[in-house]
């Protein structure tokens, strides 16, 4: 692999099975590696930087600890992602979820075309768009990322979470729409092209 420059691990199944064997460097170098991509998953899922930074050591911790039950090298980076993203929940479940998970229902007497939703969520910057997602309620940025960024069903959202599929669905829907009405305030909308 063209990633790897350094001469003793010379591919990806080299490093992690240098980890396994309990290598300090290998295993900077495997931190390295995932650091700023997942610190960036981390902070989709946190209220800020530093409980995003929290998120993604006792992930690493979690991977590090659980390394050696890995048996194929080959899905290593959906193993990795999979263990942060489960730490971002459990982390959730801890800490906010005792926290309202819904905004007033008030809040949502208009709602918005599902049509706009497709056009503007795949025209829009994803940095615009991850900005806007971080300023939601915690209930509705966790179901959005989970759904919308990360691709998860909302039956498998509904596991995680120890939710129904129904109630991902309407957090989902919910959460759109707020996401929606957000972005509209700042002036996108479904007719401008980016």
């Amino acid at each position: 692999m063209t990633f790897f420059r350094s001469k003793k691990y010379g591919s990806l199944a080299d490093l992690v099975r240098a980890c396994q064997a309990g290598d300090a460097r290998a295993q900077t170098a495997f931190y390295e590696r995932y650091k700023s991509r997942l610190l960036g998953l981390c902070l989709r899922y946190a209220k800020t930087k530093a409980e995003a930074e929290d998120i993604f050591q006792d992930g690493f911790i979690k991977v590090f600890k659980s390394i050696n039950d890995l048996r194929n090298v080959e899905v290593i980076d959906a193993w990795v992602k999979s263990v942060v993203i489960r730490t971002a929940i459990n982390y959730y479940h801890r800490t906010t979820k005792e926290q309202q998970l819904h905004s007033n229902l008030e809040d949502f007497q208009r709602e918005i075309d599902s049509g706009d939703y497709g056009k503007i969520i795949t025209q829009i910057d994803m940095n615009v768009l991850l900005n806007v997602i971080n300023t939601l309620p915690d209930g509705y940025r966790m179901i959005i990322n989970l759904h919308l960024i990360d691709g998860y069903t909302h039956s498998e959202i509904g596991e995680m979470l120890s939710i129904a599929d129904s109630t991902s669905r309407s957090q989902f829907l919910r959460g759109r729409n707020l996401l929606m009405r957000k972005l509209q305030e700042k002036g996108i909308t479904q007719y401008e092209i980016f």
